[in-house]
């Protein structure tokens, strides 16, 4: 096996349940119940010979296990040989024939009644055993990965263990069928073990064949002398010199407790012989049990810190053992019962505690050796393994007899023996053991998934950069490495009389931020001597932990630790734990109750960075990670109409929705109108198999009940767009096969439309509402549990790829496209909005954005459906005064808008309409600053930009402020941008034409990438393909992203002119031109949008710039000097007879500029002398 975790190139990869490795575990099982079979048969029939010739009868058991270990010292080089020689499959096929020959010539002996060659017998099978064991141990690595290694040892444990149970009782079986001399029914044993015998042969054979491991290995002739060859071999690593001390003590042990059970049974606990099985068997279990144990919590590694937990074990159930079996003169009946189950019971221990020690330390010796001298380094470890079970042959009579010590008394001196070793290995492991009982403490609190664990190098030094989420980020890193991690930690933590021990153990490097460069530069070469010296050193890049969930800028001097080295540098994703009582969400630490118990997260180790050109490349891949997790989480994750039953059941009694109509809903009387909603549409309106349904609604009470309504009858809610016309909308309608549109009356007397669907009037449904309906929905809102009412919906069977809605462009620079949003797109958006602004059941949002804008359906509909906080909803974003009373009544904290829509609520609103408004989250247009200074001025709250787009769900970014973050030295709005990106989103700037990765501060298109990219534009999978690219949405906006993380939008593609061969940006154009023009005018207009740039084909220059504009005091002529002024280039100014006057500035619905009907004003205008 390679030194990198994996199998050899030649050998392909087999998982734990592949035919090879479960041939491997059936082979071993069949193997050791035989082994035990056999030995417990012969061990009996010569104790009743011995008896009969005035011997010691425990004597059997000395010479039985003397006898079966002494071939594993003498077949020490052999048993190498073969393993490297030939392939691991052709010995165990080998021994397994050798199996089958062995026991015919057992059942000869017996046959024949020599005690003598019975043993000779048992010698036999030991020959087979110290040859087959390195072959099979040898095998393990071979067929599996590194970080299957503790799982499959603890397999191979369990199976040999249970086994040997089997085997155990098994021979006492046969003997009592066959007493006293074996001869009796002496066919009964020989069906039984030469069956078992072959039925392992077959087994065998289906072990795929792996190539040897040294085909030139030479034969063996001087075997004392290649003995201490492979001894030396393994004295020269002293790893593994270590770990196979540590298992040569466990079967010290193991044999010792063996042989022990017996005498123990019969004297210390007065059992007749054929009752003490269960003895045995208990331990044995428990070995089992201790096995697998140790395999989980190895959590896909080799986890050292176990063994000192399993030595304490050890010591701790050895001398209850004594204390449950010393008191000799118990009388019969309870008090002998009471003895015989807490035996059974610290034995059951015993065994959990000796699995826990010994497979670490196996699969440490397999995963440490390589694969050309691996069988060589097993069968010398067997040697010592085997060593150290003759002694106790040896070393048991001598206990027994000449010391006169009880059963009782030998696991005492076995729990004593084994505190000097518990001492050791705590003194040899103890960054190790720490480790391992924070994994411990974690996992009782958290229950993790590791992700991409192979990416951490098993040997060598490297920086691993993780974000920081939490105060148990490091512990949880720490335990997630089989190796030591080393952590840049605050320097007070390191000073702390309580903390101090804990990280001089754990090799900490203090870090001072308010020390000085000197102070910082001398850390950063500590861990840089760290990495050097083949050390993994671990550095929160962020600084502090994370008050919003985002990712926060990194800081520079993590570059400093491998500048100069060739150690990769390892990112590290931290996620869901945000949210936890250790995460500042909400604001606060501990001071929370926990979500769930255990808490699930999982952490992600991404790719290593070789040689980093900057720290923003790294801050990417970390990013990046943020984008996997999220989709790691889809499977997992609840569905919105679920989320939206429990929210408001939460919710109750408390008011949720409200309009400016006057209709108000709490928790309860949403879900109960939209279940009778849902009924009524099922029963009178809908087929069963219509799936997508228009609504023209705007944004009000009725909106949401109808989109929750259709939602939980799992179909698919298209808001349409009312501001559109009649061709545009049917083209919306055919796009999705809608059949009904829901509306009212009301509605569509405003609206001079013709749809090609049949009109659904809500108003003329009322009617036909029962009681049945009522009381029916009333019970499943009130009375029937949320899972069972989920079950009777069918919500359990949504899907998080399944379509929650479609949402068609606003066609600002083109026709409409129907975007696919999916529940999984829309749920995090959702997720990452609530996390970012620290939403609560205090906060009210001021419900202005339709449905068919995107921010409307995500942030106005799911975010308030899902979530805590209420929302109050007017029909219209242009009711300034309407839209200001009602956030006066309701006492709106939030309000979600377009700059447009702030500068009308400027003109309109009074102070006290907004007073208590704290947030204003905008977007879909740039952000003037007047805007945000006035708005401020006025209202107290300063807008704050964000940035999304209906393809991404629609939420990419956003500036949070600071009473919404508990942001101490981190910024988390920075003016003229659109903020950091949301949490499992990615953001990239590339070159528009070559897609080449930009740096910071470099302008570029921007990408984006996460889970709230959308499936695709419907029934267009060409044009999908355009704008998706390996997971990536191009955006079509020019951006550039700075060294802090913050993106900045400079412009869209599509507002580029191309003049001379030159790219123009219409917006910085129309900056200077807003700058001058706002001088001029009174304090109700300079608020307006005055003039904005579009353009025409020109055949001389390519294109033509054309100012639309506003009625101006100014003269066109002027306004080109202004220009000039202002420093703009002569190829950015437009000439004076390219000025259009309009009296209205085209704008969407969506308060966003129509991009489309400006250069269609421009077009009339010019075009015929344009290309003249």
């Amino acid at each position: 096996m390679s030194q990198n975790g994996q199998p050899s190139a030649s050998v392909p990869y087999n998982g734990l349940s592949s035919r090879s490795f479960v041939a491997l575990l059936v082979t071993q099982f069949l193997g050791a119940i035989n082994d035990n079979m056999f030995r417990w048969l012969v061990v009996p029939i010569a104790k009743v010979k011995f008896e009969e010739e005035g011997l010691d009868a425990n004597l059997a058991l000395s010479i039985g296990l003397f006898c079966f270990t002494l071939p594993y010292l003498l077949f020490v080089p052999y048993a190498g040989y073969f393993a490297d020689k030939f392939s691991k499959r052709t010995v165990i096929v080998g021994c397994k024939v050798a199996e089958v020959v062995i026991m015919l010539v057992g059942i000869a002996a017996i046959s024949i009644g020599n005690t003598y060659g019975l043993f000779a017998v048992v010698a036999m099978m030991g020959a087979q055993s110290a040859l087959y064991g390195p072959a099979r141990f040898g095998s393990i690595p071979e067929l599996l990965r590194t970080e299957d290694l503790s799982t499959g040892n603890g397999w191979m444990g369990l199976v040999t263990v249970v086994s040997s149970a089997l085997g155990f009782v098994g021979g006492l079986l046969l003997f009592g069928a066959t007493k006293p001399y074996g001869t009796d029914h002496l066919w009964i044993s020989t069906v039984v073990l030469l069956g078992v015998a072959a039925v392992g042969l077959m087994a065998s054979l289906m072990i795929r064949r792996v190539p040897a491991a040294d085909a030139s290995k030479p034969f063996p002739h001087n075997p004392v002398l290649d003995t201490g060859r492979n001894l030396q071999l393994l004295w020269n690593h002293k790893s593994l010199l270590r770990a196979t001390l540590g298992i040569a003590f466990f079967w010290f042990l193991a044999s010792l407790a063996n042989i022990n059970i017996d005498p123990y049974g019969t004297q210390d606990l007065r059992l007749p012989q054929e009752e003490i099985w269960p003895l045995l068997v208990v331990l044995v279990a428990g070995v089992g049990f201790g096995s697998v144990l140790a395999g989980i919590w190895s959590g896909g590694k080799v986890e050292l810190g176990i063994v000192p937990l399993g030595a304490v074990g050890i010591v701790l159930s050895s001398f209850l053992l004594y204390r449950a079996g010393s008191a000799a003169d118990f009388p019969a009946g309870d008090v002998a019962q009471r003895a015989m189950i807490e035996s059974c019971v610290w034995l059951f221990f015993l065994g959990i505690s000796a699995g826990l020690f010994n497979i670490p330390l196996e699969a440490f010796l397999q995963h440490r050796s390589s694969s050309e001298n691996r069988g060589t380094i097993l069968a010398a470890a067997n040697f010592v393994t085997f060593a150290g079970m003759l002694l106790v042959s040896l070393l048991f009579p001598v206990m027994q007899g000449q010391l006169n010590m009880s059963a009782s008394q030998v696991f005492l001196a076995s729990g004593i023996g084994t505190i000097p070793v518990l001492i050791y290995i705590f003194t040899l492991l103890p960054g190790a053991t720490i480790r391992f009982m924070f994994w411990l403490l974690t996992r009782t609190v958290y229950r993790v998934r590791l992700n991409g664990q192979h990416n951490l190098p098993e040997t060598g030094g490297a920086l691993i950069v993780a974000n920081h989420v939490s105060w148990v980020d490091g512990l949880l890193i720490l335990t997630s490495s089989s190796r030591l991690i080393r952590f840049l930690v605050y320097a007070d933590y390191t000073k702390n009389p309580g903390l101090n021990w804990l990280t001089r153990t754990m090799k900490a490097i203090p870090i001072k931020g308010d020390g000085g460069p000197k102070a910082m530069v001398r850390a950063l070469q500590v861990a840089k001597e760290a990495v050097e010296n083949g050390e993994l050193v671990c550095i929160f890049a962020e600084g502090r932990i994370t008050r919003t969930g985002q990712l926060q800028p990194f800081q520079r001097g993590l570059m400093r630790i491998v500048a100069g080295t060739d150690a990769p540098i390892i990112p590290v994703y931290l996620d869901e734990l945000w949210g936890s009582i250790f995460s500042y969400s909400g604001g606060k630490l501990f001071w929370k109750w926990p979500r769930h118990w255990p808490y699930l997260i999982s952490i992600h180790f991404g790719k290593p960075i070789q040689k980093p050109e900057n720290v923003s490349q790294v801050r990417q891949a970390v990013q990046q990670l943020g984008v996997h997790a999220m989709e790691q989480r889809k499977g997992r994750q609840m569905v919105l109409p679920r989320q939206f039953l429990r929210n408001c059941r939460k919710g109750m009694f408390r008011l949720k929705i409200s309009d400016s109509t006057g209709q108000e809903c709490t928790g309860g009387q949403t879900i109960l109108r939209s279940l009778v909603l849902k009924r009524l549409l099922d029963r009178e309106v809908l087929s069963p198999d219509e799936n997508m349904v228009g609504v023209l609604i705007p944004p009000s009470v009725g909106a949401t009940l109808v989109n929750a309504a259709l939602s939980i009858s799992r179909r698919v809610p298209v808001n349409l767009n009312y501001t559109v016309s009649s061709e545009i909308m049917n083209s919306c309608i055919r796009q999705c096969g809608i059949k009904h549109v829901l509306t009212s009356r009301k509605v569509m007397e405003k609206l001079d439309l013709e749809l090609d669907a049949e009109v659904v009037y809500l108003d003329d449904l009322k009617d036909k509402v029962t009681t049945a309906d009522k009381l029916i929905s009333a019970a499943q809102t009130y009375l029937l549990p949320a899972a069972i009412l989920e079950r009777i919906l069918g919500l359990t069977k949504i899907k998080s790829d399944d379509l929650l809605t479609i949402i068609f462009t606003s066609g600002s620079t083109g026709d409409p496209k129907g975007v696919m949003l999916t529940q999984h797109n829309i749920s995090t958006n959702v997720e990452a909005v609530d996390q970012v602004f620290r939403f609560t059941n205090k906060d009210t949002i001021l419900g202005i954005l339709p449905f068919f804008h995107s921010f409307g359906f995500t942030g106005n509909l799911w975010l308030t459906l899902t979530r805590s906080m209420a929302i109050t909803y007017h029909v219209s974003p242009l009711d300034a005064r309407v839209i200001g009373k009602l956030a006066q009544k309701y006492k709106a904290t939030v309000l979600i808008s377009t700059p447009t829509f702030l500068r009308t609520y400027l003109k309109r609103c009074t102070p006290e309409n907004f007073a208590t408004i704290d947030l204003v989250i905008c977007g879909a247009e740039k952000m003037p600053l007047d805007v945000a200074q006035a708005f401020e001025d006025k209202f107290g709250a300063r807008p704050i930009e964000g940035y999304g787009t209906t393809e991404l769900s629609p939420v990419v970014a956003a500036n949070i402020p600071s009473h919404r973050s508990a942001m101490t030295n981190h910024a988390g709005v920075k003016e003229g941008t659109v903020g950091h990106p949301v949490p499992g989103v990615a953001a990239k700037i590339v070159d528009p034409e070559t897609g080449e990765d930009l740096g910071i501060d470099t302008p570029g298109m921007l990408l984006i990438s996460g889970p709230n990219v959308m499936k695709g534009y419907l029934n267009r999978p060409e044009q999908t393909a355009e704008v998706i690219r390996d997971g990536w949405y191009v955006t079509g906006d020019i951006a550039k992203i700075d060294s802090d993380g913050f993106i900045q939008i400079t412009d869209r593609l599509s507002r580029f002119s191309k003049i001379a061969g030159e790219m123009v940006p219409h917006l910085q154009i129309e900056n200077a031109l807003q700058d001058f023009l706002s001088q001029t005018d009174t304090e109700e207009d300079d608020m307006q949008v005055k003039a904005v740039v579009t353009a025409v084909p020109d055949e001389r220059k390519g294109e033509r710039l054309v100012v639309v504009h506003l009625p101006l005091s100014q003269s066109p002529d002027e306004i080109c000097q202004q220009l000039k002024a202002a420093g703009l280039p002569n190829l950015f100014i437009p000439s004076p007879d390219s000025f259009v006057e309009v009296q209205e500035i085209p704008v969407l619905g969506t308060g966003k500029l129509d991009l489309k009907g400006l250069k269609q004003v421009a077009v009339d205008h010019f075009a015929p002398s344009a290309t003249s």
